[in-house]
C-alpha cells in the first residue's frame, strides 16, 4: 500500500514549509533558518538540534514543533513525532497540514480510529487536499470498510486524475473485495500514467495471479523488476507462480534473489522452504523453515509445513509435536473444537475418564488414525468416537466398545478430548512403534454377502480402482488421475470393478467406454458398502483417497499411486508402508508423469497374469 511522507503542507513530498514569520529573538530567527537548510540537506541530526534549540528557547514556535515533528516521522520515531504534531496543533490549530501529519504518525502507530478523526480534520480546513483522501483511503482499507475506501479513491481521483498512487490503491482494494478485473483496469490506467511504475506492474501482476493468467503475472512480474531491480516482493510472488506452474528450480532462483536483497523476509524463506520440499531437499527445506520462524516466530504455516517434512523423512518424534501448530493455520482453524473439556496429549492417565475421539480432516484420515481407539479404551478410558456419518457402520467393526456419534449430531458426556490426528503424538509414536495390525477393520457380514451376491460366480481376479479423489482436496491437482491414464492396465485379463462414489464429468465418456469395469456408484451408499465390496476383491488399485486407507485397514493388498511429492504419512522412497501391512507403493518417476508408475503397476499385474493371477 503507497502512503505519500509527511507534509508540511506545500504537497505530500515532505518538503519544509516556508517560514511566514520568524519569532521576534534574531538569534532563535538564525538558528531555525539554519535547522530549515540542514533539514533540506538531509543533514537530520544537526537540524535536529536546532530545533531543540529553538523550542528551548521558544516553547510555542509552530515553525520548530512542527518541523521536528516531521524530522522524528521521516526518522521512524512515530511516538516522538506525535508529540511535537499535538504541541504544534495546540499553537496553531487551525493549520490543516498538523493534523494530516498527526494522521500519519497515528497510522504508522496502527491507531486507526484515531488516523481518521485527524484526516477529517484536515479535510475540514483544505477540503481539496488530496493526499488526505488517498490516506484516508488507506486507512479504511486496513479497517476492512472496503467501500467506504474505494470511495475516498474515486474522491482523490475525481480531484486529480492522474494521482498514480490512488490509481494503484484503488486496485488493491478491488483485489480485497475480488473485484479483479476492475483491479486490473486500475492498475493498467496507472500504467498508462506512469509506464515506469514499478509498483503498477507489481500490482497487475498480483490480480492477474488471482485470475490464474500465469503467463501474463510472470510478464508483469519481469517489468516490475526490470523498472526496479532490487523489488524483493515482486521476485517472491514471482517464484510463487513458478512454483505452481511446478517450474521449482526457477522459483526457487527467484526466492535465493529476493533473499539476497532482503535477507530477513520471512514469506521468502518460507516459500523457499516449500519449494526445497517439491524438490526432495528436506534439510535444505527445514532450514529455511527454521530461518523464517526465527525471523517471525509466530509464523505459523512455516511451523506446520515443518512438521509435514519432519513427518515426511521419518522424524515422527519432532514432527507429531509440530503437528500441533495445525490448529492455528488458517486452513485447519474450521476444525478447531471449543471444548471446555481438557485436552488430553497422553499427558496424564485416562482410567475411568470418558474420553471423545473427534474427526478433523478428511475420511482417509479418519480410517488411519480410528486404528488408535482400541489403544485408548485398553487404558481403561470410556471411548467416543466421533466421526463423519458415511464412516460410522464401518467404524462399527473397530475392536473396542466405543460410543459413535455422527458428525453434526449430539454428543454424550465426556471428561476430555483428543483430535484423531493427535493420538499418534499422545502415544508417542515412531516409525518402529505404528500400530499397524494386518487389519482393524472389518467389511459387516451380512453386507459382504449382499455384494458376493451381486458380484456373481468369479470367472477371473477381480481388481478394484479409484483414480480420482475429493476435487476440494488441496493437493486434487497432483493426487488424482483423469482414468484415461489408467487405461493402458485394462487391457490385462482382469476384471475390474470401480470402487469411485462420483465420477467426473471427463472421466464419464472414457468409462463409459471401458465395458471391462464395473459400475457400482448407486449401490455404494456408504463406506461399509465400499469395504463390503473390496473384500470380495483380490487387489485394489488406487490413488491417494480414503480408498487406499480403507482397503489397508482392512488387510486387502492395495497398490497406492502416489505423486512425485506425496502426503507426509507415505515418506519418502519407500515401496511399502509402516502404515498399511498391504500396501505397495507406485511413485512417479518424474513430476506431474504418471507414466512410471502406470507401467510399473502394468508390469507387476502381467507378470501376476502370467502366474497365475491371485
Amino acid at each position: 500500500m503507497l502512503f505519500p511522507a509527511f507534509s508540511s503542507g506545500k504537497n505530500s513530498g515532505g518538503k519544509i514549509r516556508s517560514m511566514q514569520s520568524f519569532p521576534s529573538s534574531a538569534e532563535t530567527a538564525a538558528r531555525l533558518k539554519l535547522a530549515l537548510r540542514r533539514h533540506r540537506e538531509g543533514r537530520l541530526q544537526e537540524a535536529l538540534t536546532l530545533y531543540q534549540l529553538v523550542i528551548s528557547n521558544d516553547p510555542g514556535n509552530f515553525e520548530a514543533l512542527h518541523g521536528a515533528g516531521i524530522l522524528h516521522g521521516q526518522l521512524g520515531q512515530y511516538e516522538k513525532a506525535l508529540r511535537f504534531f499535538v504541541a504544534a496543533g495546540a499553537v496553531r490549530p487551525g493549520d490543516f497540514s498538523v493534523h494530516y501529519n498527526q494522521g500519519k504518525a497515528l497510522h504508522e502507530l496502527k491507531r486507526l480510529v484515531e488516523v481518521l478523526a485527524c484526516y477529517d480534520r484536515a479535510l475540514a480546513l483544505r477540503p481539496g487536499y488530496v493526499p488526505a483522501y488517498n490516506n484516508r483511503g488507506n486507512v479504511l482499507q486496513e479497517l476492512g470498510r472496503y467501500e467506504e475506501a474505494l470511495a475516498n479513491y474515486d474522491q482523490a481521483l475525481s480531484l486529480k486524475p492522474d494521482y498514480v498512487d490512488a490509481q494503484i490503491n484503488r486496485g488493491n482494494v478491488l483485489q480485497d473485495l475480488h473485484c479483479y478485473e476492475a483491479a486490473l483496469a486500475s492498475y493498467e490506467a496507472a500504467i498508462r500514467l506512469d509506464p515506469n511504475c514499478a509498483e503498477a506492474y507489481y500490482n497487475l501482476g498480483n490480480a492477474l495471479k488471482e485470475l490464474g493468467r500465469h503467463e501474463e503475472v510472470l510478464a508483469a512480474y519481469g517489468r516490475a523488476i526490470t523498472l526496479r531491480p532490487d523489488y524483493a516482493e515482486a521476485y517472491c510472488n514471482r517464484g510463487l507462480v513458478l512454483h505452481r506452474l511446478q517450474r521449482c528450480e526457477d522459483a526457487l532462483e527467484c526466492y535465493d534473489k529476493a533473499i539476497t536483497l532482503k535477507a530477513d523476509y520471512a514469506d521468502a524463506h518460507y516459500n523457499r522452504g516449500n519449494v526445497l520440499k517439491d524438490l526432495r531437499r528436506y534439510e535444505d527445506a527445514v532450514a529455511s523453515f527454521d530461518r523464517a520462524i526465527a525471523l517471525r516466530s509466530w509464523d505459523v504455516d512455516a511451523q506446520f509445513n515443518k512438521a509435514l517434512v519432519k513427518l515426511l523423512v521419518g522424524d515422527y518424534e519432532t514432527g507429531w509435536l509440530l503437528h500441533e501448530w495445525r490448529w492455528k493455520t488458517e486452513q485447519h482453524k474450521e476444525y478447531l473444537r471449543d471444548f471446555k473439556q481438557d485436552l488430553w496429549l497422553g499427558n496424564r492417565p485416562v482410567a475411568g475418564q470418558r474420553i471423545l475421539l473427534h474427526a478433523e480432516q478428511g475420511l482417509g484420515d479418519v480410517i488411519q488414525f480410528a486404528r488408535y481407539a482400541p489403544l485408548v479404551a485398553a487404558l481403561g478410558a470410556t471411548v467416543i468416537l466421533e466421526a463423519p456419518s458415511p464412516l460410522i457402520p464401518l467404524l462399527e467393526t473397530l475392536a473396542c466398545n466405543a460410543t459413535l456419534v455422527a458428525a453434526g449430531n449430539a454428543l454424550p458426556e465426556f471428561d476430555m478430548h483428543c483430535p484423531l490426528a493427535s493420538l499418534p503424538l499422545a502415544f508417542k509414536t515412531t516409525v518402529a512403534t505404528i500400530p499397524a495390525e494386518t487389519s482393524y477393520l472389518s467389511a459387516e457380514p451380512q453386507r459382504r454377502s449382499t455384494w458376493r451376491a451381486r458380484l456373481g460366480a468369479r470367472q477371473q481376479s477381480r481388481v478394484g480402482l479409484t483414480w480420482s479423489g475429493n476435487p476440494r482436496h488441496k493437493n486434487d491437482r497432483n493426487r488424482s488421475i483423469s482414468l484415461r491414464v489408467m487405461e493402458p492396465l485394462l487391457g490385462l485379463d482382469y476384471e475390474y470393478h470401480s470402487l469411485q462414489k462420483e465420477v467426473r464429468d471427463d472421466d464419464q465418456t472414457i468409462l463409459a467406454r471401458c465395458a471391462q469395469i464395473r459400475r457400482h456408484e448407486s449401490e455404494l451408499r456408504d463406506f461399509a458398502d465400499t469395504a463390503s465390496l473390496v473384500a470380495e476383491l483380490d487387489l485394489v488399485i488406487t490413488v491417494d483417497t480414503a480408498v487406499a486407507h480403507l482397503a489397508g485397514a482392512l488387510g486387502k493388498e492395495v497398490w497406492i499411486l502416489l505423486p512425485y511429492i506425496s502426503d507426509y504419512r507415505w515418506m519418502t522412497e519407500r515401496s511399502d508402508s509402516p502404515w498399511y501391512p498391504s500396501a505397495r507403493l507406485f511413485r512417479q518417476h518424474a513430476r506431474g508423469d504418471w507414466t512410471g508408475a502406470i507401467v510399473d503397476i502394468h508390469s507387476q499385474l502381467k507378470a501376476r497374469r502370467m502366474q497365475g493371477g491371485f
